[in-house]
């Protein structure tokens, strides 16, 4: 199962990447998935991911011990995202101009290159974890993929548009997606083939923590600031307000 929601992740890369073909004007439909993704990805950090990490912890270690290591778990994680962040465009898809001079769009590609080399590294650690948070509890799993695949369409249409509109070679950019989309795939394999020798309450533990600092860098510094600035604010609140019903439905099933 853990296998599945993680290629299932990189999915949501790929419909922002359609999308960038698809529509011309779809900012609509992303701030709207930024507010359903904003609300999930915020109630399964508190009732979720922090409270199954800590009670995991606190079966292995004494509770001093529990909290330093969720403490500590949840800088890194956060740390981490905001290191490799630093090689990654904003997440915004913006339209270039045909006429670009050739050193306009070779920057383009330059860059294009730079940030599909740190979403890989990304998505592979985002794999780990999310393997990890599907290991200790399914619905908690297919949460995360649901919030944090609502964040990556955006992600799928900034790489996608940046390749294209430097090159305009279509073939080339759907290459260089093919290892982004399955690179959270692989991070959930890589957890697979060890499971038996990594995989106790301690480990997994370790791996919510920092599952959960990467989720305040991406609610704090990527998700908070977009609806804030969002030109269709009803969009984004719309989503908003399913995602904490989508929440509560989920919850209450399982």
């Amino acid at each position: 199962m853990g296998l599945v929601i993680t290629f299932g992740l990189g999915i949501f890369i790929l419909i922002g990447a359609m999308l960038v073909f698809i529509f011309k004007n779809s900012t609509k439909l992303i701030e709207f998935s930024i507010g359903i993704a904003f609300s999930i990805m915020s109630l399964l950090l508190i009732f979720e991911i922090v409270p199954e990490a800590y009670e995991l912890l606190g079966d292995s270690v004494n509770k001093a011990l529990t909290y330093g290591i969720l403490v500590m778990g949840v800088i890194i994680g956060f740390v981490v995202l905001k290191i490799l962040d630093i090689f990654i465009p904003d997440h915004e898809h913006k339209e270039h101009d045909d006429h670009e001079d050739k050193e306009v769009k070779n920057n383009l590609y330059h860059i294009g290159i730079v940030a599909s080399i740190a979403i890989i590294l990304h998505n592979i650690i985002e794999g780990m974890a999310l393997y990890g948070a599907v290991t200790s509890s399914v619905i908690t799993g297919i949460l995360m993929c649901l919030g944090v695949g609502l964040h990556n369409i955006p992600l799928g249409m900034t790489i996608t548009s940046t390749m294209y509109h430097s090159k305009k070679d279509l073939k080339r950019t759907i290459l260089l997606l093919i290892p982004v989309v399955l690179s959270t795939f692989f991070g959930g394999l890589l957890m697979f083939i060890f499971s038996k020798e990594l995989l106790n309450n301690l480990v997994l533990g370790v791996l919510l923590s920092l599952t959960s600092g990467m989720l305040v860098y991406i609610i704090t510094l990527e998700l908070f600031p977009h609806i804030k600035e969002a030109h269709n604010k009803k969009s984004a609140y719309m989503g908003f307000l399913l995602g904490i019903i989508f929440f509560c439905v989920s919850m209450f099933i399982g």
